[in-house]
């Protein structure tokens, strides 16, 4: 996955908080981030502030499919409340490799296999 194709997968996928993406997606995400963030930064605090709100909840929704790669629970982005631990043990969750089977949050990210229907849907 390259930086065009991450940062459009994350914005298609803006508010899907189920299945799993691989560093490869996060980690261009949070590059695409840091660089938006940046560059409004330096025109003006209001462009700031809605660039950073606009990139808020794609970048959680993205974060959690990430946790969920390596096998935690989403719940655990709350650990970027703590100050400094916190953020740390996030960073080393999203910086371990994928999971190449498929688990509770689905195929792994980049395999072919389709994702497996809930009980009842048709």
């Amino acid at each position: 996955m390259d930086f065009g194709q991450a940062v459009k997968t994350c914005f298609n996928k803006y508010a899907t908080f189920t299945g799993r993406a691989g560093r490869p997606e996060f980690w261009w995400f949070f590059l695409f981030q840091v660089i938006v963030l940046a560059v409004a930064g330096m025109i003006g605090e209001m462009l700031y502030g809605l660039a950073a709100l606009a990139l808020l909840l794609p970048a959680l929704a993205v974060g959690a499919r990430r946790l969920h790669d390596v096998r935690k629970s989403a719940w655990f982005l709350l650990l970027g409340l703590i100050p400094v631990l916190g953020f740390l043990i996030l960073l080393y969750w999203c910086a371990q490799p994928s999971d190449p089977q498929a688990n509770e949050y689905g195929p792994s990210p980049g395999s072919e296999e389709p994702a497996a229907l809930p009980p009842g849907a048709v």
